[in-house]
């Protein structure tokens, strides 16, 4: 590879500048043979002319290309070395280009081997025919299952709303659920503060859903997820409530009563209240409406309520894109214990008697 210093450049180029002038095509207003000024800026690659080779003028102006330009085949000779081979395509493309085709349109055969390509490219074809036309429903076997899946969900919901619908109203009343809307305080509003709190009983029937103002600065008011905007917690709008009122409001409706929820340790803290754990029902810590992780599988995770309430009640709630409403996600809580309250109830029955036999 040769290197040219500054100074030896210059003098090319102060050498091209002077046979372009000889020449008479270099310089700003240079004139041509037909007496066109010309601009004496450099011409782009397709306004080049290269001369000719074998008779035939070349410019590298492009053809424009068509969709039903036919590719041009090129058999490659069978016993050409790999070296050689590539030598051959690279002549090949070199020679399309002079000619003004694209390279794109070559195709490259070994000989021998022009047979099996036109199999290949008559399957393709077939195949490509073939989807084309091919309308794409779903399996008898699929509808089926999904249709006796959703069936036999459906049987169990209806089985277990029968039982519920025979609970005394007095032991309905006892229960309440509860769902929070939190906003981003501190640095980059990692810490958590309350503004929205929701209070529903067992029918679904709003007992408390207010505002909370906050007292700190907000710096994440995570609208996306809460739905929570400046003026709804804003000094300004009366609706909303001070801390300290809206967490005596809660205690006194979760007084003596069994409480309903989606990870219930968030919302208690962020109402800086406690709750009797014997009643306590969260959904996302009744195992199982939990997920298996980790190696060998006995690592419980909560999961997600929205997916929790869809696989088991084919509801859906919290749905991409739009704001969580704490309303709704306390119904659905409601809703999800309901749902699996007989079993849930006997289980906690069975592990008070253990912790009783143990006392004794």
């Amino acid at each position: 590879m040769a290197f040219f210093t500054k100074k030896s450049k210059a003098e090319m180029r102060r050498r091209r500048k002077k046979m372009a002038k000889a020449r008479g095509d270099g310089d700003d207003g240079a004139t041509d043979n037909d007496g066109n000024v010309k601009s004496g800026l450099k011409r782009s690659a397709d306004q080049m002319d290269y001369g000719t080779v074998d008779g035939i003028s070349i410019s590298s102006k492009k053809k424009a290309k068509t969709d039903n330009e036919q590719p041009t085949t090129i058999i490659i000779p069978v016993n050409l070395t790999t070296q050689e081979a590539k030598k051959f395509r690279k002549d090949a493309r070199r020679k399309a280009r002079a000619q003004g085709q694209s390279e794109d349109k070559l195709k490259f055969i070994i000989e021998g081997e022009e047979a099996i390509e036109e199999q290949k490219e008559a399957a393709a074809k077939e195949e490509k025919k073939k989807s084309k036309n091919k309308k794409e429903y779903p399996r008898i076997n699929e509808i089926l299952s999904t249709h006796a899946s959703q069936k036999k969900q459906q049987e169990k919901i209806d089985k277990q709303n029968a039982i519920n619908s025979a609970i005394p109203l007095a032991e309905k009343q006892k229960y309440v659920a509860i769902d929070c809307e939190m906003v981003g305080i501190g640095t980059d509003g990692v810490k958590s503060a309350l503004a929205r709190a929701s209070v529903t009983n067992w029918d679904g029937e709003v007992l408390l859903d207010t505002f909370v103002r906050v007292p700190e600065r907000v710096t994440d008011f995570r609208t996306h997820v809460s739905g929570v905007r400046s003026k709804d917690i804003h000094a300004k709008n009366e609706d909303a409530m001070e801390h300290e009122e809206c967490r005596l409001k809660v205690g006194e409706l979760l007084m003596g009563k069994i409480l309903v929820g989606h990870a219930l340790k968030n919302d208690l803290s962020a109402l800086m209240i406690s709750h009797p754990r014997s009643e306590i029902r969260d959904t996302a810590r009744y195992k199982p409406f939990m997920r298996a992780t980790g190696r060998s599988g006995g690592k419980l995770r909560p999961r997600k309520l929205r997916d929790l309430v869809y696989e088991h009640l084919g509801m859906r709630i919290q749905v991409e894109g739009e704001a969580h409403c704490s309303i709704d996600d306390a119904k659905a809580s409601m809703e999800l214990y309901k749902y699996a309250r007989s079993r849930w109830e006997k289980e906690l029955e069975k592990g008070n008697k253990g912790i009783k036999r143990g006392k004794k």
